[in-house]
């Protein structure tokens, strides 16, 4: 797919995109507006006594931050968390995070919620309960352990500094001694004190761990506040992205589609498809009533007419040393414009001034007799029905000046046998006598066989093809019918081209007001002209090349 295709598949579904891209801020817009603003309270605690502790150890760092971990756990347990609303008399809890500051002994508690002050409630009581469940909780047993240990301590202070003294009084006096029995008995002394004064130092270092509350010990470090501003919801951002997605979204279901359509929509496609020039490109003709679509006749000088004039110079020049005397229309299936498009070509082509007889050899939905507004009571079936196949007093004048129609008459039982048979190549012969050109329309090639028949007697066919409706497969289909025939065809007639195909058209501002007589009206009068009633139109303008 090249870039242009891109820009063009883009451009199509411009309107799905936006759209969706609307819709998708809109809908998040009013999503955020119903989002109350949401609020976190954050209260820390430290498992451990090693930031107290001048010299901690390493075993003492990992064993707090093993116990951090598992603090970490029950605090999200249901103990805590009953515990937790008991104490605040709450029946539910907020949303709220406990998790280890890496490589810390640091819990941080988070609670999010849209009540600033049930936040850091909710936090702080969290971490008291957490506390309550350490060793470090305080009950009246503990309390009073405490107070014991703390006596002991007092105790044990005074006996190491009395030790202590004793020893170094001994010390001294064992300077000015010069007695071998003297000097024995205070070394004995001075080792039983420093044994003495090491028991007390063990004893009192145990009691101070209880008393400080050793690694097992959980504190409040950092309290919980009062949230002042919300974290979220961060709107801007929120409706931000739900645009690109819907963006997104749209845009991958645009280029899924565009993929997943086989139609074929542009000469690009056509040529692509089943190696086909396009000769011509006309856009949708308007029309309330069928014979409003023969726009070469009402309106001479619009953008529409230019583009069958520019598909008859391509026929002409599609076999320059040979042009085409006798031509056929047809589509791959019913509804795609081929009716239409003969007519205008025809008129397009009386106008240059050859005599035209236009026959309408689709005798199962014959359609031209409707568009040129003549009867049809008597035509094609009735020449062919004569011993000698004449169309004597069967053609019908048009009110476009050197153009005649065959109509097809009462329609028969056996179409096919009819444009096989030997009287209708004889009736064939003798209008080329009566005319320049003779112009068939034919049944779609995929519904019968007529136009394969048909195509075996016509100097060249043209295949005309519904822009952006006709499928690759059908349009293959019929060309490899036409090529089993050994048809000749001329080329492609893209019908029902959109402006938006890009590459092909130039855009001109389309009035239907057109001018009658001169121009190439029936009466006359210039000063005749169609009711516009102020419809305005874009239409596109074909680039003269294949």
């Amino acid at each position: 797919m090249e870039l242009r295709q891109y820009f063009n598949t883009f451009r199509k579904w411009l309107w799905l995109i936006v759209l969706a891209t609307l819709v998708a801020t809109a809908a998040s817009f009013l999503a955020t507006r119903q989002q109350p603003p949401i609020y976190a309270a954050k209260t820390t605690l430290m498992v451990g006594q090693t930031l107290e502790n001048p010299n901690p150890t390493g075993n003492e760092v990992w064993l707090g931050q093993q116990l951090a971990q598992t603090y970490a756990e029950i605090a999200k347990r249901d103990l805590i968390r009953g515990t937790t609303m008991a104490a605040l008399g709450l029946t539910w809890l907020p949303e709220y995070t406990v998790q280890l500051v890496p490589n810390t002994q640091l819990l941080e508690i988070r609670v999010v919620d849209t009540d600033p002050v049930r936040a850091q409630a909710v936090a702080g009581e969290l971490a008291n309960q957490l506390v309550l469940q350490s060793p470090s909780a305080s009950d009246r047993t503990r309390q009073d352990r405490r107070e014991f240990v703390t006596r002991q301590l007092q105790e044990l202070e005074a006996n190491i500094d009395e030790t202590k003294a004793r020893i170094d009084e001994l010390q001294q006096q064992l300077a000015g001694m010069f007695s071998a029995r003297q000097i024995a008995d205070t070394q004995t002394q001075i080792g039983a004190l420093e044994q003495k004064l090491n028991g007390y130092q063990g004893n009192y270092a145990s009691l101070l761990a209880f008393l400080e509350g050793g690694i097992n010990t959980i504190n409040v470090v950092e309290p919980a506040m009062l949230p002042t501003a919300p974290i979220g919801p961060n709107k801007g951002m929120t409706i931000l992205l739900a645009a690109a997605i819907g963006f997104l979204l749209a845009a991958g279901a645009a280029f899924l589609l565009d993929y997943l359509d086989d139609t074929l929509k542009d000469p690009d496609d056509v040529k692509d498809a089943i190696d086909v020039s396009t000769l011509g490109a006309i856009a949708r003709i308007d029309g309330d009533q069928i014979g409003d679509k023969l726009v070469t006749s009402l309106y001479p000088k619009s953008p529409a007419a230019e583009a069958f004039r520019i598909l008859r110079t391509n026929i002409q020049f599609s076999s320059l040393d040979n042009p085409p005397r006798t031509l056929m229309v047809t589509s791959s299936n019913p509804s795609e414009g081929k009716s239409t498009t003969l007519a205008n070509l025809a008129v397009v082509v009386a106008q240059q001034g050859q005599r035209v007889i236009l026959v309408d050899t689709d005798l199962r939905r014959p359609t031209l007799h409707r568009i040129f507004q003549v009867p049809n009571n008597a035509g094609l079936t009735n020449a062919l029905l004569q011993e000698h196949a004449s169309n004597e007093g069967l053609l019908q004048s048009t009110k476009v000046e050197n153009l005649q129609i065959l109509t097809t008459g009462p329609l028969p039982p056996n179409p096919a046998e009819l444009l096989s048979s030997a009287k209708f190549a004889a009736l064939v012969e003798t209008m080329q006598q009566q005319a320049d050109v003779l112009m068939f329309d034919s049944p779609p090639v995929m519904a019968v066989t007529d136009a394969a028949i048909l195509a075996r007697q016509v100097d060249g066919v043209v295949l005309v093809i519904d822009a952006g409706r006709t499928r690759r497969q059908w349009a293959v289909s019929a060309k490899e019918s036409l090529d089993k025939v050994n048809a000749h065809i001329l080329g492609v007639a893209l019908n029902r081209l959109r402006p938006q195909a890009g590459g092909y058209y130039y855009y001109y501002y389309y009035n239907r007001d057109y001018t009658y007589g001169e121009d190439g009206g029936d009466d006359g009068q210039r000063s005749r002209r169609r009711p516009s009633h102020g419809k305005r139109r874009w239409l596109p303008r074909v680039s003269s090349g294949n």
